[in-house]
């Protein structure tokens, strides 16, 4: 396959991939502009993040060939850095839409706090409103998954591409490990969006539901690990092996310190027992702590495989 058709290739998927996304914004918008709000019963959910990333990561690819003719070397950094600033800038602009049920009008983004906190259904069993006011942890949260699916897609985009102009396919197995990470977690991503991985709006949660964030948290730091592990590929071991796994452990505690804050210091407790009890002097649990780590191992092991199978 020659770079055309890989270009082509890839922008086909990005595009096919973001045809829900890029729906939902535009009826969203169309309604917005008609009426100057959105009714809850027409609210598509989750359209923030997700067209703006999609606008973002389609627009930064586009342009990727004629940012490699003008940045060469730097077209990773520079194609990185307008993705992020194309998504803020679409992201404002959608999360100035306000969204109404009944008499109380909230911005759109305090709409998304509440789904991702339990489903609706849930929280209407509860008795709680399916709107919340917007936190902004909870901004933090959404922007920083945002952030990594746009470096970690524009990342497989351009080591792919890379690895086509110049037929040097050494990176192959890494690059896969990043294509199969970044497919994992952005699942994972949609996934929350519409079961909020079955959380009950309780602390103590279901085994499905522990399952089911433990992997999240783990998929994450993994990316971010195999991320930083394509930077540093092909140093010395400490690079090359360590530090991608201490990016992945670091992302974890990152994400898991996110869900302190936007829930006032306490984490969801995934079972019974002292393996699920916060210890006295830090408020994770023995089964927080195995998640941080594994992910870091994992990534330590990701990355021992990849270097071993580009010697062969």
């Amino acid at each position: 396959m020659n770079y055309k058709k890989f270009y082509i290739l890839s922008l086909s998927i990005l595009f096919l991939a973001s045809i829900y996304p890029l729906y939902m914004g535009f009826v969203t918008l169309g309604n917005y502009l008609q009426h100057g709000f959105i009714n809850m019963v027409d609210y598509q959910k989750y359209i923030i993040p997700y067209t703006p990333i999609c606008i973002a990561l389609i627009a930064s690819a586009a342009l990727m060939p004629l940012l490699f003719k003008l940045w060469k070397r730097y077209t990773l950094p520079v194609v990185s850095v307008l993705g992020i600033l194309l998504f803020f800038a679409f992201e404002y602009g959608f999360e100035q839409i306000k969204v109404i049920e009944g008499y109380v009008e909230m911005p759109l983004e305090s709409w998304q706090l509440s789904l991702c906190m339990a489903t609706p259904e849930v929280l209407r069993s509860i008795g709680e409103p399916i709107y919340a006011a917007n936190n902004p942890a909870f901004k933090f949260h959404f922007y920083l998954i945002a952030i990594v699916i746009i470096l970690v897609v524009l990342n497989v985009i351009y080591g792919f591409g890379k690895m086509i102009r110049e037929q040097n396919f050494s990176k192959k197995h890494l690059m896969i490990a990043q294509g199969i990470s970044a497919l994992l977690f952005i699942s994972l991503c949609i996934f929350a969006c519409f079961t909020a991985f079955y959380r009950n709006g309780t602390l103590h949660i279901s085994s499905l539901s522990a399952l089911l964030m433990s992997v999240f948290f783990t998929i994450f730091g993994i990316t971010i690990g195999i991320y930083s592990g394509t930077m540093f590929y092909g140093k010395r071991k400490l690079f090359s092996k360590i530090i991608p796994a201490l990016f992945a452990s670091l992302t974890t505690l990152l994400m898991y310190m996110g869900e302190l804050v936007l829930m006032d210091g306490v984490l969801f407790i995934y079972g019974k027992g002292f393996f699920f009890e916060s210890l006295e002097t830090i408020p994770f649990s023995p089964a927080d702590l195995l998640v941080i780590l594994c992910s870091g191992l994992i990534t330590y092991l990701l990355m021992h495989i990849a270097m071993l199978k580009a010697r062969r």
